[in-house]
């Protein structure tokens, strides 16, 4: 179990690095790290970019959180000597790995993004029926407040319930539990500027092409 815990936090992590914004700064000539918030990820995109760079970044994140996920259940699926606590925390361990890999890749000087997509792309490749009510949670939230950092808490709370009551051990909700911390942590300025009224609201975004 250690030995599986070890590969798929590498693997997690490595797949993690890849991001949707260096595709962006390739096609805009525009590097996410030096604009808006200042952070790599599809909510900065959509903010300084506008919706259809926010989308092509999120769908990128989204993407390689999904094939991770995926991966290790092909993994799992051949093996026979995990039990379904073992599978389910293995898989949590992934997911959490691709977002600190997302947040923290090595090639950015552990400086990316915050993982929004991410943990979307997580959530549907473990459960799509209880993905997709999150997402709409998450779209809904940042419509109706105007801002995606509400949105964005608003799909970790509902990620780490669903991880509370769905799964068979507490280990998943831990880790539900450290996401969100890390979430907090990295959106501090974020929620800074939200009370300052400086933060740039939803609606901004549509009115870049």
């Amino acid at each position: 179990m250690l030995y599986a815990n070890i590969i798929v936090l590498l693997a997690g992590y490595l797949l993690g690095c890849v991001h949707g914004s260096n595709i962006a700064k390739l096609l805009s000539g525009v590097n996410l790290k030096e604009v808006g918030h200042g952070n790599a990820g599809a909510s900065n995109a959509t903010l300084s970019l506008g919706w259809k760079y926010g989308i092509l970044v999120a769908l990128i994140d989204i993407g390689k959180a999904i094939a991770a996920i995926v991966l290790v259940r092909l993994y799992l699926n051949n093996m026979e000597t995990f039990i379904t606590e073992q599978a389910s925390i293995l898989l949590y361990l992934t997911g959490a790995a691709v977002i600190l890999g997302h947040n923290f890749p090595i090639h950015m000087n552990f400086r990316g993004g915050k993982g929004t997509a991410s943990l979307i792309g997580i959530f549907i490749a473990l459960d799509w029926k209880l993905g997709l009510i999150g997402v709409l949670a998450f779209v809904a939230a940042s419509l109706i407040t105007n801002y995606i950092l509400i949105g964005v808490f608003v799909l970790y709370i509902i990620f780490a319930v669903t991880a509370l009551l769905m799964e068979p051990t507490i280990w998943p909700f831990i880790i539900s539990l450290t996401l969100i911390l890390i979430a907090l942590f990295l959106h501090i300025e974020n929620i800074k500027r939200m009370r300052h009224g400086k933060e740039p609201k939803v609606t901004a975004a549509f009115k870049k092409k």
